[in-house]
């Protein structure tokens, strides 16, 4: 593995500076025209060491830009992924007093749908083969940020920070038991609708997010499958799958919650304080 250059660990040190400090740098992408998605990938690793030495723990991945509906918003077109920690990560019924979002630029809101990985998925498993390494399955929120003004990047970019990983507000565990086939169908054909302060506000289908939220899981494994300087999926990582509907703007004190319809999930309701 060839050593990472001074100026990826900048880059690493830099975005790790600025983590919940609610500041923003311009994109990496604009100060080196060679700065892409190899070398993003390269601080992805620079960062979870960074991290870690702080003592934060990895406890799974999120992956983002899989729903095709928001592509042209953002100007990105291929899903990207990034490092969730046991700091990043909180269970709904723990946040008796809402989650505050003080510490996140320009923070958005996201309904998604999240694995747990009770086995190492194999590389090229199908999405049947993947759900045989799920044991539960969980609705939640990310709150997700962006270090750069205006939510102007470059894919590079949102790598390098994050993956734009802010928090994960994790709702109930679902057993997947022994109705493994009828979780295959519902995965992709279920709708889930966002409310703010009890006003509708966007819909999603889970066809979006690459056909569903297990085709979005056999992306990243696939993916990862080529990766020379990031590990694979492992045993015991949560895997959330990226936004149902359009990343909402968020702000302090305004309620958030979903309806899913087609799903054997609850919506769920979180508080921003």
């Amino acid at each position: 593995m060839t050593p990472p250059s001074a100026n990826l660990r900048s880059i690493a040190t830099e975005v790790v500076t600025l983590l919940g400090t609610g500041r923003q740098t311009s994109p990496f992408s604009t100060r080196d025209q060679d700065f892409g998605l190899a070398e993003a990938y390269g601080v992805t690793r620079l960062v979870r060491e960074l991290r870690e030495q702080r003592g934060e723990c990895m406890v799974g991945r999120k992956i983002g830009f899989t729903n095709r509906t928001i592509w042209p918003q953002y100007n990105v077109y291929a899903p990207i992924w990034g490092y969730m920690y046991d700091r990043t990560v909180f269970d709904l019924d723990a946040l008796t007093e809402g989650y505050p979002i003080d510490g996140l630029p320009e923070p958005r809101i996201e309904p998604e749908i999240l694995f747990h990985l009770a086995k190492a998925p194999m590389p090229g498993m199908s999405e049947s083969d993947l759900l045989g390494c799920i044991d539960w399955i969980a609705h939640g929120f990310e709150l997700v940020q962006s270090l750069f003004p205006g939510w102007k990047f470059a894919p590079a970019d949102t790598i390098a920070a994050f993956g734009l990983h802010g928090a994960y507000v994790m709702g109930p565990r679902h057993m997947i038991g022994q109705q493994p086939e009828a979780w295959l169908k519902a995965l992709s054909t279920f709708e889930t609708e966002l409310h703010c302060n009890g006003t509708p506000v966007a819909r999603g289908h889970a066809s979006d997010v690459l056909g569903g939220p297990l085709s979005a899981l056999k992306h990243l494994n696939d993916l990862l499958a080529q990766d020379t300087i990031n590990p694979p999926l492992a045993a015991g990582e949560i895997v959330t799958t990226g936004t149902l509907t359009s990343a909402m703007p968020v702000a302090r004190g305004e309620r958030w919650s979903t309806t899913l319809s087609g799903l054997d999930l609850s919506g769920i309701s979180v508080s921003l304080i």
